[in-house]
């Protein structure tokens, strides 16, 4: 997952292959409060793992329910519908999460105990007053410590043999399908004679419905449904655990990348996504995305558990849709609108107001960066295709709303070959933590960004690559490790740095199965920092150096680090001759006193005693022999940007080489890292 401030994402002209996607959250929430609910152990399997279930998992471990990871299952031991008994209150933090606030607060009223519920200042202005005004009904006790009809909420014990179940309970149903599933998925625990939910006004995100009463049914309690208007919960209803129980791949993340498959030509000779995990039969009602992107043009073929998407009409067709079927889902609809050959009107989604933020009005407004025109009402949005002409380099931002990010990854696949900068891209951890590691995964840049960070030995260049990637969520590549961990590979594999072995030891260094990740050298996931410092490995970097072979090997594997979203490189001439044409080139250029004061400090703090003087004169003649070197010398590139940072921090240096970057970006944003 990215935690950066922003990620950019370079122009994006083709994408194919193959991507597994993460659990339904939908599924996943009301699965494992099912599993606490019931009698037994549940191993759930394939469940999803983001911030919505870990706080809805979070609350339950502070109810008490058994919880055990078993390989790449979890095992919930229930409460068999009953708290062990408490004066104590439980406060219990919910984040931003609906499919936890809303169940949690039926299922917590008919539980017994004293609870209070609190989230993120949205979900605090996320409404709930329809289904508090329906447990009252009942009889529950709920107060509001905030505004009223919206969280943080207190709840209080009741007896069930004070609660009014002869009645109808009504709920409306036209602003959250979520209140009508908690009552569904609570009122079981109260169910000594049938007990009867009335629908008020049209039910919206009935497919969410649908999935409720499939999940109840797993777990023992066979819902009664009159039309969508009447919902009927058997008396003596009981949860029961199923014992095994598989998590459906999300649906609504599937929406991005059948929107990919629709918009992206291929690359390399490859054409279209195959989705795994989530097939046209799932029990979700955004997989009945599908048959959207197809009046769009989209060709898909699917199987129970696969998706498979190419382009088909291009442009994609305009399409006018009352979305209300798939609120979620109808997200992508309006960044496809934008490829369309006319205007598109996605209808009947008033739901939209309500989510992680008004996504009508943060859709308009983010559709209008990218250059789009862009008409909103109270339930609707119309957008207008972009001409290639058109399209502007945007800065999105996300109003920490995962799908909101997601959307937009997609305008980087524009005609027109502009970037897309996503503001807060961490917040895609709500439903799908890895989605941008897997776009990127079949996505093709026109080209992969690189900066390079050339110097000198010991002027401080790959402590200021390190933490200018890590800031801008870009991989790194510490050339200068690349022989020393080539000669620890050689030595380990019985090789000696010969002409014998010169071809064997290349191929060796063409396949290194390396990463540099928070200031460590990891071979095949083995942390090799500090092997491949000592004087053997020096000595054995130096000889391999020699063998032209392995030089060439070398360099093909550093340009193979060249990735999305971007790299940053360190060495003496990664902007000469690894990355000609980096987008920016840095060449620093300490002093060697600097830099013998820097090393002198670093060896002392190790216990290693050396003197400034021999320092100084050993970098002196290193520097000499270094821009004296007939291959590759350390000299800077003719179009670098020098870096004198004698006397800077690594801070004020750190600062200097992000505002370099930014000014040669096309957005329109401050900086804030």
């Amino acid at each position: 997952m990215f935690s950066t401030a922003f990620l950019d994402l370079p122009p994006l002209v083709g994408a194919a292959g193959t991507v597994r996607l993460p659990g339904s959250k939908s599924i996943s929430n009301r699965v494992l409060l099912l599993a606490a609910l019931a009698s037994g152990t549940t191993t759930i399997h394939d469940l999803l793992d983001s911030d919505d279930t870990r706080v809805m998992l979070d609350a339950l471990r502070a109810l008490g329910c058994g919880i055990q990871p078993a390989g790449n299952t979890l095992q919930i031991t229930g409460l068999g519908g009953q708290l062990t008994p408490s004066e104590t209150l439980l406060p219990l933090f919910l984040g931003n999460a609906g499919t936890a606030m809303r169940p949690l607060t039926a299922a917590l009223s008919l539980l017994g105990g004293e609870f209070e519920l609190s989230g993120v200042p949205r979900m605090h202005e996320r409404p709930i007053g329809d289904l508090v005004d329906a447990l009252t009904q009942l009889g529950c006790n709920i107060d509001y410590l905030g505004n009223p009809g919206y969280p943080p909420l207190r709840i209080h014990p009741v007896d069930h043999d004070d609660l009014a179940l002869h009645a109808p309970i009504r709920v409306r149903g036209d602003v959250s399908s979520q209140f009508l599933t908690a009552l569904l998925l609570a009122l079981p625990l109260a169910a000594r004679n049938d007990i009867v939910i009335e629908v008020i006004g049209e039910l919206i995100s009935k497919p969410y419905i649908e999935i409720t009463l499939n999940l109840l049914a797993r777990f023992g309690i066979t819902v009664r449904r009159d039309g969508w208007e009447r919902f009927t919960i058997p008396a003596g209803s009981s949860y029961r655990s199923p014992g095994d129980i598989h998590v459906e791949a999300d649906a609504s993340s599937a929406s991005y990348f059948i929107a990919l498959g629709a918009i992206a030509s291929g690359v390399a000779g490859k054409h279209g996504i195959r989705i795994e995990g989530v097939g046209a039969y799932s029990i979700q009602g955004d997989i009945r995305f599908i048959d959207a992107a197809r009046q769009m043009g989209a060709q898909v073929d699917s199987g129970p558990n696969w998706l498979e998407v190419r382009r088909g009409a291009w442009p994609l067709k305009a399409i006018d849709l009352d979305a209300n079927h798939i609120p979620d889902a109808a997200m992508t609809l309006a960044v496809m609108a934008v490829y369309a050959d006319g205007p598109s009107t996605l209808r009947n989604i008033a739901s939209w107001r309500v989510k992680e933020t008004d996504r009508i009005d943060a859709m308009a407004n983010e559709l209008k960066k990218l250059g789009a025109k862009v008409e909103a009402g109270p339930d609707f949005i119309r957008v207008h295709p972009l001409a290639q002409g058109g399209w502007l380099p945007a800065s999105i931002r996300t109003y920490d709303d995962h799908r909101v990010a997601m959307c937009f990854s997609l305008a980087a696949f524009n005609p027109a070959g502009v970037p897309v900068r996503i503001l807060e891209p961490h917040c895609v951890a709500k439903t799908f933590p890895d989605y941008f590691e897997t776009l990127f995964s079949v996505a093709e840049a026109a080209e992969v960004p690189v900066i390079c960070i050339d110097g000198p030995t010991a002027s401080g260049k790959g402590t200021l690559a390190a933490e200018v990637a890590r800031l801008l969520g870009y991989h790194y590549l510490d050339s200068g490790s690349l022989y020393r961990v080539t000669g620890l590979a050689m030595r380990r594999a019985g090789l000696s740095a010969d002409a014998q072995h010169e071809a064997q030891i290349a191929a060796l260094a063409s396949a290194l199965p390396l990463q540099f990740t928070e200031g460590k050298v990891m071979l095949d996931g083995e942390d090799v920092s500090d092997e491949i410092r000592t004087e053997a490995a020096g000595m054995d970097a130096s000889r391999v150096s020699t063998l032209p072979a392995v030089r060439e090997a070398l360099l093909a594997l550093q340009q193979r680090f060249r990735q999305l979203p971007g790299l940053v490189a360190d060495g003496r001439d990664m902007g000469t001759v690894i990355f000609p044409d980096a987008a920016l080139k840095v060449f620093l250029t300490a002093s060697a006193a600097q830099r013998a004061e820097r090393r002198h400090k670093q060896l002392i703090s190790k216990g290693i005693s050396t003197t400034l003087d021999s320092l100084r004169s050993d970098l002196e003649a290193r520097d000499a022999r270094d821009s004296s070197r007939s291959v590759a010398p350390l000299k800077a590139a003719q179009d670098a940007r020098h870096l004198d940072n004698s006397q800077l921090s690594i801070e004020q240096s750190i600062d200097t080489v992000l505002d370099w970057w930014q000014e040669i970006q096309p957005f329109k944003l401050a900086r804030s890292v």
